[in-house]
């Protein structure tokens, strides 16, 4: 039975399983209100984005000349980074591809990702996470209870990419992140976007007795580093371009060969799990509602086709058992003791020290002294 305080925006499929969600008088929410104004408009000039996008292309291929590689392109064997790497290669740019392994990648992730370095002739260069340590502080992320236990990953692969940048002097990012699939995305289901390591080491030290040496981080300091001193500048091309992801799976499925999972992120067997069913179960948000809705106000699928699809359970339940029994296993916890993690009570960021406000701060000096363009 649904809460008699719950409401569902209107025009997207938002709802109040997000606690900072705000309602307009009109019934729409806050969420698709800042997408529409914001964000939208990014699209609606293609001309200037033609324009964008062949001045950053002109850019990197001017900045890696006489260099092994023009840009770095990091990897995970789904759509967006895929067609990321393809989109670069069919524009003449000559980037390494990045893999962070953290040891949970499905077979067709990796499938992937091989098939798109050996067919566009790119290098490849995997970058493995020390599982024994890796392990503990993916458990004591989970025993914490926060709901974004992707922390770890999030914060690993961004600081990877800079290293490598770094080793081989190359001063360009492409990252397969965009705002037509994923611009919506509450900060309590999705704090890791602040590269918080403040929280980050709290959580460790808190609920793990190793004391992390080998898994790289990337905070806020770290960012401004590389990119202030270093000048390394991360974008992201496919905001630029009229970006549909169904149009690129075709493209990259019958042109390349691969192959990909009806969900989103589903390339890690652990991401997918945590999306699927530990999210909706434990913390009650449906992960899906962020996805559709982006989905609605990038005018992909209609709001009735996201109501439709919301109607099947996110998570498969004839393989929940032999998932969950999967990602014991490899944490080396027993089910009974997943089931009383489950059971305690739910955590977001705000129930840790962090440093959103120090954050929020300094991004928005960043931003008045460098507007953009």
């Amino acid at each position: 039975m649904l809460d008699s305080q719950y409401q569902q925006c209107v025009r997207c499929v938002m709802d109040t399983s997000d606690p900072d969600i705000v309602f307009n008088e009109d019934g729409t929410c806050n969420h698709c209100s800042d997408y529409i104004s914001r964000i939208r408009p990014l699209f609606d000039d293609s001309k200037k984005n033609n324009e964008k996008v062949r001045n950053l292309i002109d850019q990197i291929k001017s900045k890696g000349k006489g260099k092994s590689y023009d840009s770095i392109i990091g990897i995970s064997g789904g759509v967006d980074s895929c067609y990321t790497a393809y989109y670069a290669k069919i524009n003449g740019l000559n980037p390494l591809l990045v893999h962070l392994d953290n040891g949970w990648n499905t077979e067709l992730a990796v499938q992937n990702i091989q098939t798109i370095a050996v067919k566009l002739e790119l290098d490849l260069e995997t970058v493995v996470l020390d599982w024994s340590e890796f392990r503990e502080i993916q458990l004591a992320f989970l025993k914490s209870s926060i709901v974004d236990i992707e922390i770890p990953t999030d914060l690993a692969i961004p600081a990877a990419l800079h290293q490598l940048a770094t080793k081989y002097g190359v001063k360009t990012i492409l990252s397969g992140g965009n705002y037509s699939s994923e611009g919506i995305l509450p900060l309590q289901w999705g704090y890791h976007v602040m590269k918080d390591m403040k929280l980050y080491r709290y959580i460790v030290q808190k609920y793990s007795s190793i004391k992390r040496k080998k898994t790289p981080g990337f905070g806020l300091w770290q960012e401004f580093y590389f990119k202030m001193i270093k000048g390394v500048k991360t974008h992201y091309p496919l905001n630029f371009i009229d970006y549909n992801k169904d149009e690129a799976r075709l493209i990259l499925e019958k042109e390349l060969g691969c192959q990909f999972p009806d969900r989103k992120h589903q390339e890690s067997r652990y991401t997918g799990f945590w999306q699927s069913y530990i999210m909706p179960v434990k913390y009650g948000f449906d992960y899906r509602l962020a996805t559709f809705s982006t989905q609605i106000c990038s005018n992909q699928i209609t709001r009735d086709e996201a109501l439709e699809k919301l109607k099947a359970l996110p998570y498969n339940p004839e393989t929940l058992e032999k998932e969950k029994r999967f990602i014991c296993k490899k944490l080396q916890i027993s089910l009974e003791d997943f089931d009383l993690i489950l059971k305690q009570p739910p955590l977001t960021y705000k129930n840790f020290p962090n440093s959103k406000k120090r954050i929020n701060f300094v991004y928005s000096v960043y931003h008045l002294l460098f507007p953009k363009k």
